[in-house]
């Protein structure tokens, strides 16, 4: 199959007026030196122990492990939330996303949650005069509120500083199951026109709780609406056969499309966020990786995921770009087994512990929610086989990529937004001050202690049998001798409880945080 290429027109259709505005001030201003690429990839569900350079035996990881030999590897990092819409919001646009009430995991049909306009990461590099764009799932909104799927879908990634966007919308087990490019259902029929709906079944339309013979993979909890590709999903859906994506293909057709961008934009400094569905439920990975682990679906997502690493690493090294490349590599929130399918993720699990030592997971205010992977490498700038323990945050990403361009954050832009530049680099041991995590409740770490706010709701996730870390009385934990957070010493160390309480108040009380 050929590979695709990105048109130009299309490539340009969905920049907003102010980026053009900004395009053209830069071509008058270029560049004084070659700014290095970078490429983010962003996967979604991977815990800290769902990787061979992370400690996992059961499944091998060579090219993530090859790219964390080749740079450094973070043991104490961060994203900024337990689950996957805040976390993405806040690597977007450096701010806590649980300062709005609206950065709950979206459905598909949800309003953009970014306004054009607003200073986000990609931006930020668009302004530096990188061409970027954004290849995988989204989760982030689109539209108003009120999206035609027929038509043009703005305001989405070419409105806040994509220049190209081909994206799952929201995520594998939500409808609609198709591609957006740009501002566009991909592949779209305009003679089967799509309908969506998180209310009511379209008449007609196969619904997989009435028809669980024609289910591929089967359901556990929820997932029992629109019934496409044999796969029961969240919403209902009508239309679009034409644009529906290939549950198995999905791997191939987005590393298509990035390895397309960075061949395309080479001549040029360009910032391509890969965010790859996998380990995202349903697993369906590519019929190549089944059985190339022993834990069924989820263990062979993974080996899929570090597939996608791989090709794209390859093509930086066909097209001589390594050495002037920058590659991240992070997951948006910690693990979860079963996430509401019946695919052995529990019965094959065997001694692999996905968040590695740490209690938790997705949905949890534990460590084991927010600690995740970040690996980065930049041969000649980053020391190669490097480990550090320096506290990182993903909400850092925008300041810290607007130091390495050179760019200077507006006052209103990324307010809690740390420039951890050097420490990315691994140039500082020291890194962030403070780290808080979001779940339920907040919590805040600080000089290796941990303090969790009281926190309603149940303490076990009955869907996923995952602990919350909810409490009505605070939590006080020392991570440096009990990074399990099973010795709660609130009640031995008020003071230090008082203390830390006193932090996350003043946090949580300013509008911005960044220095």
């Amino acid at each position: 199959m050929n590979r695709p290429q990105i048109n130009r027109r299309q490539f340009l259709g969905g920049i907003g007026a102010a980026a053009l505005s900004q395009a053209a001030l830069l071509a008058q201003r270029p560049p004084a030196r070659r700014l290095p690429n970078i490429v983010l990839i962003y996967a979604d569900d991977v815990g800290y122990g769902d990787i061979s350079c992370y400690g996992a035996t059961r499944v091998h990881t060579p090219n993530l492990d090859k790219l964390a030999g080749g740079g450094i590897r973070f043991t104490n990092a961060h994203a900024s939330s337990a689950t996957c819409t805040p976390s993405r919001y806040s690597l977007m646009t450096g701010q806590y996303a649980w300062r709005r009430k609206d950065t709950h995991i979206l459905p598909g049909d949800a309003p953009l949650l970014m306004r054009p306009g607003q200073t986000t990461l990609p931006s930020v590099l668009q302004h530096a005069g990188y061409r970027t764009a954004v290849v995988g799932k989204w989760h982030l909104g689109l539209g108003n509120g009120n999206i035609d799927w027929n038509g043009h879908i703005q305001p989405g990634p070419n409105e806040i500083g994509f220049d190209y966007s081909f994206i799952i919308p929201a995520t594998l087990d939500r409808v609609p199951c198709v591609f957006v490019e740009n501002d566009r259902v991909a592949n779209l029929d305009p003679k089967d026109p799509i309908r969506v709906s998180y209310r009511q079944p379209f008449p007609g339309e196969l619904v997989a709780r009435e028809h669980p013979e024609l289910l591929r993979m089967k359901y556990s909890h929820g997932h029992d609406q629109a019934l496409i590709n044999g796969v029961g999903r969240i919403g209902y859906m009508m239309g679009g056969k034409s644009a529906l994506w290939v549950d198995e293909d999905i791997s191939t057709t987005l590393t298509r499309k990035a390895d397309a961008f960075i061949e395309h934009e080479k001549a040029r400094p360009f910032f391509l966020y890969f965010a790859a569905h996998d380990i995202h439920v349903p697993r369906m990975p590519n019929q190549r990786f089944v059985g190339a682990t022993p834990m069924g679906p989820r263990g062979d997502a993974i080996a899929e995921l570090d597939w996608m690493v791989g090709q794209v690493l390859e093509t930086l090294d066909r097209n001589g770009l390594t050495n002037n490349t920058l590659v991240m590599f992070s997951s948006d929130n910690g693990p979860v087994v079963d996430d509401g399918y019946q695919d052995q993720a529990v019965e094959k699990l065997g001694d692999h512990k996905p968040a590695g030592i740490y209690r938790g997971g997705k949905y949890s205010i534990f460590d084991g929610g927010t600690r995740v992977p970040w690996i980065a490498r930049w041969p000649g700038h980053i020391k190669p086989d490097g480990i550090s323990d320096a506290m990182m945050s993903q909400v850092d990403l925008t300041a810290t990529l607007a130091a390495l361009s050179g760019q200077k954050l507006p006052d209103d832009g990324a307010p809690d937004s740390f420039n951890e530049l050097r420490t990315l680099l691994g140039e500082s041991s020291t890194g962030r001050p403070y780290v808080v995590e979001q779940s339920g409740p907040l919590a805040i770490i600080q000089d290796g202690w941990k303090y969790i706010e009281p926190g309603r709701g149940p303490k076990i996730n009955r869907a996923t049998n995952t602990e919350t870390g909810n409490d009505p009385q605070p939590q006080l934990y020392d991570l440096r001798k009990d990074p399990h957070e099973r010795n709660n010493l609130a009640a031995q160390d008020s003071s230090r409880v008082a203390q830390l309480r006193s932090l996350l108040d003043k946090v949580k009380s300013e509008t911005r945080t960044r220095p």
